[in-house]
């Protein structure tokens, strides 16, 4: 049996070609998912109940990029301020994230996804530990979607773990500062290999980064909206998409050169077809 993503309903396929059809599907969408505790508040639930319902907002959000061509989601799991919460939450997460991983690691594979995490999983239970290793491996030859786990991370660690591993290059002679760049600082930071994202989602309206790529951000277009994370399904991802497609992205450019540089390479990509059909 062929691995690949769940194909969609008709009415979604047909949401989903329409994206397709309308502009350019980010490659990498990172999502700050928060909200949980305030959707269970409202309904007078407990917090568990509403990262227990998150886990189900996840499940349709991977599904639905794989079926896109995203081809790496990051979701904010478990940040390293989240060690500072009652000890009761961060074993009940714990052991919902403990679970997760179980029930979903077969539907992952069998949708063709490939497995990674950043964080200090050194700070993780032995038994989460052992899960995410055993599921990374299973799932390594994938060649689907990428999702990756952030899990006891923040920013500001992974750049601090950075700059310390090229310190020590320094010290052993490996590169000289003034050979560090953005491409050497990337290399070292725990996302190395996967490209920043394009596209940032935040769900119940929030306007701040909390501590996630702060390296990896520097050009990803934000889209913020009101919806808490158990209420944020493909719907509304698509609505997200589709505001990221009307955004110009100029990466300090002007709109004129960024005109003249799709222009150039237009005109490149015929003169290579033309070669290529005449033989020259």
């Amino acid at each position: 049996m062929t691995k690949g993503p769940a194909q969609p309903s008709g009415q979604d396929k047909k949401l989903q070609e329409k994206l397709c059809e309308k502009g350019e599907i980010p490659q990498h969408i990172a999502i700050i998912m928060d909200g949980n505790g305030r959707w269970a508040k409202s309904r007078s639930l407990p917090r568990v109940a509403g990262h227990n319902e998150g886990v189900n907002s996840v499940r349709d959000i991977v599904e639905a990029c794989g079926q896109l061509g995203v081809k790496f989601l990051t979701i904010y799991a478990f940040s390293t301020e989240n060690w500072r919460r009652p000890k009761d939450e961060i074993s009940v997460l714990m052991r919902l994230l403990l679970k997760a991983l179980r029930d979903e690691r077969d539907r992952l594979y069998s949708n063709n996804v490939r497995l990674k995490t950043i964080g200090d999983l050194s700070a993780l239970p032995g038994d989460i530990q052992q899960e995410l290793q055993e599921a990374m491996e299973l799932m390594k030859h994938n060649t689907g979607l990428t999702l990756v786990l952030a899990l006891s991370y923040s920013g500001r660690w992974d750049i601090t773990n950075a700059m310390k591993r090229i310190a020590g290059e320094i010290e052993t002679g490996k590169i000289r500062p003034g050979e560090i760049d953005d491409k050497v600082i990337s290399y070292h930071l725990s996302t190395r290999g996967i490209p920043d994202p394009d596209l940032l989602i935040r769900t119940s309206g929030e306007m701040r980064i909390s501590n996630f790529l702060l390296w990896q951000l520097a050009y990803t277009e934000f889209y913020i909206t009101e919806l808490l994370w158990p209420e944020f399904r493909r719907r509304a991802l698509y609505d997200a998409v589709a505001s990221f497609q009307q955004r110009e992205r100029r990466f300090g450019m002007v709109s004129e050169q960024l005109q003249l540089k799709r222009k150039h390479a237009a005109v490149s990509y015929v003169e290579r077809f033309l070669k290529s059909v005449s033989g020259n």
